[in-house]
């Protein structure tokens, strides 16, 4: 089962809002007007009834679920690597920052798009809902924007006809939970204005792909392209799956190295 965090954040923020406002604006006056000295009779009018616990929790960690929802849902949110599909850009145990607003401001739990700001460009690493299960959260690169023809073969990309650039960077070597992929061969690879590492295993037979991106959808892959599920088996991302585009690793901890990856804390992600 999954677990939906931003739908506990607004029902905490809603119900500690609305306990705070009722007695606020109802239930304190009315429960000093009924303060008494003991004899039933209306009291000093200076004298204050004390605050029900409940009021009180309600009115110290309503701003702090506010703000915390509002900094989520709408500006930045953390996530954590759980896999090696993207490395070697991203690494097993990174924890990521991921704008929020870059596509769009969305409602939280209804993740409706009410203010467009801006659109995924090719070569984004990019947040999105798995169409398959939209509880679980992906992340890949943007490869095809819509109406792009996509075609990948022979572990190359081509776009719309073109020949997506890779230039070989030697053998990857691998530590902690990448050691698997110690002697894939790193290439570097530029999508438009956007260059990165991918890896590629030439011994292993990938899966290839021919198809053109519906309107309102697009193509990701994983930059570890032999170790990525991705749209080449699942299909395209709706644009109503967005989440938001990743920019930066803010802290490693990889259990393999038993330890923090102090050389990836603070990298920006391209």
């Amino acid at each position: 089962m999954n677990f939906d965090f931003s739908a506990l954040l607004v029902f905490l923020t809603f119900t500690s809002g609305i306990i705070w406002a009722a007695d606020a604006w109802y239930f304190k006056a009315r429960r000093n007007s009924m303060t008494d000295t003991g004899t039933g009779q209306k009291g000093d009018d200076n004298k204050v009834a004390p605050e029900p616990l409940m009021v009180d929790y309600a009115r110290s960690f309503f701003p702090v679920f506010f703000i915390v929802l509002v900094l989520r849902s709408f500006i930045v949110e953390p996530f954590r690597i759980p896999s090696a599909s993207m490395m070697p850009t991203l690494m097993i145990g990174d924890f990521i920052l991921v704008n929020k607003y870059a596509y769009g401001i969305r409602l939280p739990v209804l993740n409706r798009k009410v203010i467009g700001v801006g659109d995924p460009q090719r070569g984004d690493v990019m947040v999105f809902r798995f169409p398959k299960d939209p509880a679980v959260d992906y992340i890949k690169r943007v490869v095809g924007l819509p109406g792009d023809h996509v075609v990948y073969r022979n572990k190359t990309l081509y776009i719309n006809g073109q020949k997506i650039p890779q230039i070989p960077e030697g053998s990857y070597i691998g530590v902690g939970s990448g050691l698997s992929m110690s002697g894939a061969d790193i290439r570097r690879e530029a999508l438009g204005e956007v260059k990165h590492d991918i890896l590629v295993v030439p011994r292993v037979h990938g899966i290839e792909a021919d198809t053109v991106v519906p309107k309102g959808h697009y193509f990701v892959m994983g930059d570890n392209r032999d170790n990525s599920n991705d749209s080449r088996y699942w299909g395209f991302v709706p644009d109503e799956n967005l989440v938001g585009r990743a920019f930066m690793i803010w802290m490693n901890w990889d259990s393999a190295a038993a330890g923090v990856g102090w050389d990836r804390i603070g990298d920006s992600i391209n």
